[in-house]
């Protein structure tokens, strides 16, 4: 349904410098990722945060929940600095936390004129339709697995497109073209995360994946330039 399709750096890239620094952001987006996919915490102070798991690694090692916004260590970066970089020029894919840092995010990205180009993911259906409720503009993702789609991928498909959530992510193993096109009759987009290798990323682009989450940004372009 996405032609072509997104191409999302994972925490930057991580492997090409520090993940999720600014300087990763500026990497990725020069190597042809045409989107940013982050993980996102709160500070005390309710500031979103970009971070992996919640916590400040430095000694001491604490939660960012127990942590103020001007009190953080470098080179831990906050949403807000992120979206002062890239603006709304690149898709922002955000994987949050907790519901509440949600409402935190799209706070952001609206103060940056970005709720078009933001991805909102949760795995809870509940969690989304409350967003949905909130906002038309940002375009919500439901984070799955097939195994944990307990009454099949149709149902889901199906309650995605009556709650209005735009795609579902899954890992590239889960992914087959039939699968694909399921979610596509229902008119849910089609991500595939953890694509990290040449042959991963050609398998679900063929398939008609509409976004490929990954960490090796120049193998994302690099395959992806084959099916323009």
């Amino acid at each position: 349904m996405l032609d072509p399709a997104l191409l999302f750096a994972h925490r930057g890239g991580r492997t090409a410098t520090r993940a999720h620094a600014l300087d990763a952001v500026d990497h990725a987006l020069g190597q042809g990722a045409t989107g940013l996919h982050v993980d996102v915490w709160s500070t005390r102070d309710g500031q979103p945060v970009v971070s992996r798991d919640g916590r400040i690694r430095r000694f001491p090692r604490r939660h960012l929940a127990s942590v103020d916004a001007a009190d953080l260590p470098e080179p831990i970066v906050t949403l807000e600095a992120l979206y002062a970089r890239i603006g709304s020029d690149a898709d922002v894919s955000v994987r949050v936390g907790d519901a509440a840092t949600g409402s935190a995010v799209m706070g952001v990205a609206r103060d940056h004129d970005a709720e078009a180009s933001l991805w909102l993911c949760h795995h809870d259906l509940e969690v989304l339709a409350r967003w949905r409720d909130a906002t038309s503009a940002v375009k919500l993702v439901n984070v799955a697995r097939l195994h944990g789609l307990p009454l099949g991928p149709e149902r889901r498909a199906a309650e995605l497109a009556a709650a209005r959530v735009d795609a579902v992510s899954m890992p590239e193993p889960d992914w087959s073209g039939g699968l694909s096109t399921l979610f596509h009759r229902f008119e849910v987009l089609t991500f595939a995360t953890e694509a990290h290798y040449e042959r991963q990323i050609a398998r679900v682009i063929d398939l008609g994946i509409d976004a490929v989450v990954g960490d090796q940004v120049e193998r994302m372009a690099a395959v992806a330039a084959t099916f323009a």
